[in-house]
């Protein structure tokens, strides 16, 4: 059985099994979980002032934690055994290559005593994670929205869902070096069952959307290709998005690319004195039109349009904002060509990861089947598939 496939309570009898073998009695501790999330449209957007619409998943971060006496700060992960338990302390919190993983709870841990909050006592904590490693489906917003959750937990700070969103993208742009949106730290924060969230990101106002899919299900497919963010063309697209905002606002009165519709756009982008910086405007700009659309078809019952614009999503991602790869648009445009697949794109950051595909209940089974051997056949090795659920926030077990 993959990991994906484990209940919660088998997740939670993992960790705390292993947190006993390392740390002794879970005692008063608890074990705590946050999910994963995959976003159904609106790529790219969330830095450029735009909408997306993601949804929390029922797959995501398990961790047995318990508050210490000291400053020692100790972690352990089931996933990574090979790592052992990697020790360090309050008084140690700098970002540092050789700590691995644990630099997204000690970025949380630095970024809550940065904005004020008293923890001057260590914790010891055993994580286990059923998100596929490198998936693109925030396994890192997990862990630092899940860190979150067990310091106001267990210190009692008195601090909204919404508030542990922004604290873990704050660490993960200033401690951790990687310039994201808040999309990924909202979606695995403020999860709701069956719903995906209609989030606005130029001012954080939010709308829950029942997910009725009748008939159909969500599919994750997964490159197998891992996807390095920090180390990738992300930040490089967050800069090119900046310079082309620069130019435009000389000509109109914006203060995000996401203020501009299409027509708007079309009418000033010759602003933008390069080609490039003009494709990534031009994505961000037409994806956000693209997704306030889906929300607004999906809404009226009408599932086709809604696939049809994860497919225009897609279209654009690989040939405007050109954070696609070979392996992502295998899977794409195979998926295209599964009679029973209402839509299908890439869905997170990019540059591998996996896509996100609609399909109708009675094509899944002959969808893995051929898009899993169309991939394999061109890429030369195996994807997985992943029928999901959407699920709640964070929790304790």
């Amino acid at each position: 059985m993959s990991d994906v496939d484990k209940t919660p309570e088998e997740m939670k009898a993992e960790v705390t099994a292993e947190f006993e073998k390392k740390f002794g009695p879970l005692g008063d501790g608890k074990v705590y979980f946050a999910p994963g999330r995959v976003n159904l449209i609106g790529e790219h957007t969330d830095y450029n002032g735009g909408h997306v619409f993601p949804c929390a998943l029922t797959i995501g971060t398990y961790a047995a934690a318990r508050k210490r006496s000291d400053r020692k700060l100790r972690f352990y992960s089931v996933n990574f055994p090979q790592n052992g338990v990697i020790e360090t302390s309050l008084d140690d919190l700098v970002p540092d290559d050789a700590y691995g993983w644990t630099n997204y709870p000690k970025g949380v841990i630095y970024t809550f005593i940065k904005d004020g909050y008293l923890i001057n006592e260590g914790l010891d904590m055993a994580v286990y994670g059923n998100i596929p490693n490198g998936s693109g489906l925030s396994s890192s917003a997990s862990l630092e929205v899940l860190t979150g959750f067990i310091l106001r937990d267990m210190y009692g700070f008195e601090i909204s869902n919404q508030i542990l969103a922004i604290i873990g993208q704050d660490s993960e742009n200033n401690y951790n070096g990687m310039n994201c949106g808040i999309m990924d730290q909202f979606a695995v924060a403020m999860g709701k069952k069956d719903c995906a969230i209609f989030l606005d990101t130029s001012d954080l106002s939010y709308e829950y959307v029942p997910i009725c899919m009748e008939g159909a299900k969500i599919v994750i497919s997964n490159t197998n290709k891992k996807h390095e963010l920090t180390n990738s063309a992300y930040n490089t697209r967050r800069c090119e998005c900046e310079q082309a905002l620069e130019e435009l606002q000389r000509v109109t009165d914006i203060e995000h690319l996401c203020d501009l519709t299409d027509e708007q756009f079309e009418k000033y982008k010759d602003a933008i004195k390069d080609p490039i910086r003009q494709k990534r405007a031009k994505h961000a700009v037409y994806e956000n039109q693209r997704t306030i659309e889906a929300v607004r078809v999906l809404k009226e019952g009408n599932l086709k349009r809604f696939g049809e614009l994860m497919n225009e999503a897609h279209v654009s991602v690989s040939k405007d904002y050109e954070v696609s790869c070979e392996e992502l648009d295998t899977l794409a445009e195979e998926a295209w060509n599964v009679d029973g697949c209402i839509g299908s794109r890439m869905t997170g950051g990019g540059f591998g990861g996996c896509t996100v595909s609609i399909v109708r209940d009675e094509a899944v089974d002959t969808f893995v089947k051929q898009v899993g051997e169309a991939y394999k056949k061109k890429i030369g090795y195996e994807a997985s598939f992943y029928v999901v659920s959407i699920g709640d926030g964070p929790r304790v077990v």
